[in-house]
Order: structure tokens, then sequence, then C-alpha cells
């Protein structure tokens, strides 16, 4: 016998109008706005991640970044778009929350729901046209689209207002993956009735594959992994894996390549090495995984620590210093 199941039918679902939001659209950076710069290491890190990006453009190697929702929430969208549009970026990945809040802030310029408010009255990610992403998908999947794309090309066929400041929305116009690595329970999609487990298994897999294809040509490249501590690194770990498997067999390898993790956590260890097992931090995977173990045959990696709302902007600047 199956276990007892929830009814969502039950679930009252409210408009995003009834909402307050926490972040709104004029809080994204202008794209030539510059915060202060960060330390000495991490502006020496950046300049060097930006030469490496125009080296791996040029020899068309992967430029691959996965991010947290947080980066979508600091303000950075333009300072990204124009990276893809410049062909600096040309992979980018996010998680399922990430998804939500490109497009909330692309419909309705605003995003960011209190949770310490909503969930004492059961009201949080129970939002009207927040669940209309899930029939997006839905749609997407039965049509052979990703969850990246689906989502983008609805945006670029609306009539939102802020379809410019959308990453979703401009890897579609632009040509580039912007994918969605999506674990199932995690995002506010999920408490709605026209949740699809299945289409969003199958939409988010194809991205998966997407990324897949991308690491395949990581050797010479970048990839940069920022504010994400689980998604990143698992599924470019995966990814690596079953990308250095074929190249392996085609007398190939995947090994000289850039890494990067952007984050907040201060590591004043020396990171090429990873903390042994008895520091808590050895659980930390973008440390071990992406700053270690899988540039430990010929690659180099980089660790900043700052705010998103800096690190992106200065990365950019880095870049486009590196094209002069």
């Amino acid at each position: 016998m199956p276990y007892p199941q929830f009814d969502r039918s039950q679930l009252l679902i409210q408009p995003l109008d009834a909402r307050q939001h926490d972040i709104q659209h004029s809080s994204l950076l202008a794209l030539e706005e510059l915060p202060p710069p960060l330390g000495v290491a991490e502006m020496d890190a950046l300049a060097r991640l930006g030469e490496r990006l125009v080296a791996a453009r040029t020899c068309q190697a992967a430029r691959l970044v996965l991010m947290g929702a947080h980066v979508i929430r600091v303000g950075v969208a333009r300072q990204l778009i124009d990276l893809m549009e410049r062909g600096l970026i040309d992979h980018l990945g996010m998680n399922g929350a990430g998804v939500i809040h490109d497009y909330e802030l692309a419909r309705i310029g605003a995003t960011c729901e209190s949770v310490a408010r909503y969930i004492r009255t059961g009201e949080f990610g129970l939002w009207r046209e927040t669940g209309e992403i899930n029939d997006i998908v839905n749609d997407g999947a039965a049509r052979g689209l990703g969850f990246g794309e689906a989502v983008g090309r609805a945006i670029l066929d609306s009539d939102f207002p802020h379809i410019a400041t959308s990453v979703l929305a401009a890897g579609v116009r632009l040509g580039i993956p912007v994918t969605a690595h999506v674990g199932i329970g995690h995002d506010i999609l999920h408490e709605h009735p026209n949740f699809d487990p299945a289409a969003c298994g199958v939409a988010s897999y194809r991205d998966f594959l997407t990324l897949c294809e991308t690491v395949r040509r990581l050797e010479g490249g970048v990839f940069v992994c920022a504010g994400s501590a689980v998604m990143g690194p698992e599924v470019y770990l995966k990814a690596l894996s079953m990308a250095r498997n074929v190249a392996r067999q085609q007398g190939g390898q995947i090994c000289r390549f850039t890494t990067a993790v952007f984050d907040l956590i201060p590591i004043q260890d020396d990171t090429r090495h990873e903390a042994p097992k008895s520091d808590p931090r050895y659980y930390y995977r973008p440390w071990k995984t992406i700053l270690v173990r899988t540039v430990a045959d010929g690659g180099e990696s980089f660790y900043v620590q700052g705010d998103h709302r800096r690190t992106i902007p200065h990365l950019r600047s880095a870049a486009l210093a590196a094209e002069m």
C-alpha cells in the first residue's frame, strides 16, 4: 500500500500582488557601475580570471558559470548578460530558485519574499504567477526543451516589463545555454498543484546533459562557481567525470583548465589543498571539489571572497581590461 499523500487541491494560491517583496528591479546595478575594489589577493585573482576568459574565448574552450540564486538577487543581471553578449560566458547554469527570481523580476519587477513572515501563515511560496512556471516547464518538456530554455523562451515571447534584464531570456536570444539544475522538493514551485515531477525531471535532466556537453570543451577553458555550495560543485563533478570518460576513450584529456569559486566564506588556508577530514570545512564542496580535486592534474584554481554584487562586476571589468 502506498503511504498517504498530501492533497494539493486544498491549497490556497494567492496572486503576487498580495505579497510583500524584499527586492525591487530598481536595485539592479547599472552596467558600468563598479563597486569599491576588493582585497589585493581577490583583485589579482580576478585579473587573471579575466585573462583566462578572454583566452578561452579565443580557443573556443568552455566559459562556464554555475551560480546560486543569490547572485540573481544581488542585482548583477546586466553584468552577466553583458559577459554573455561578449562571448565571455558561453554557458550559465543556476538552481531552481535562480529561475524563480529571474522570472519574477522580469514579470513584475520584484522578487524575494520574507520566509520568516510567510512560513508562519502557510503562505510561503504559494503565489499564482510564480506557479505558472510549472505550466511553462510542463509544456516545454513535452516539446523537447530543457528547463532553462523553456522559461527563457516564455519570458522572451512575453510582454513582461523587464525582459531586457532577464538572464534566461538573454540566453535564448543569444543562443547560449542557461540551464536549470533542480532538486525535487527544493523550490516553491513544487508546492503547487500544477507541478509535474516527471516533466521537471525530464527538462532539468536535458539541461544536465547540455552541461555535460559544455564540460567536454573545458580543456583550456574556465569554470566559475558563484554562490553555490551544493548544486554547482555536484553537477560539475558528475559532468566532468562523464566528459573525461569519453575524452579518455578518444585519446584526449580534460586536465588543463581554470576554476574559481566566488563565495562569502572566509578561507585563510591555502585553498590548493583540501581541509583534513577532522576539519568541518572538509565538507564544504566548492573547496575540495572545485579548488583541489578536479584541477589536480594540471589545472589552476582561485578563491575569490566577497559579496557577489562586488565580485561579478569586477570580474567583468577585469575581462574587459584583458580584451584591450
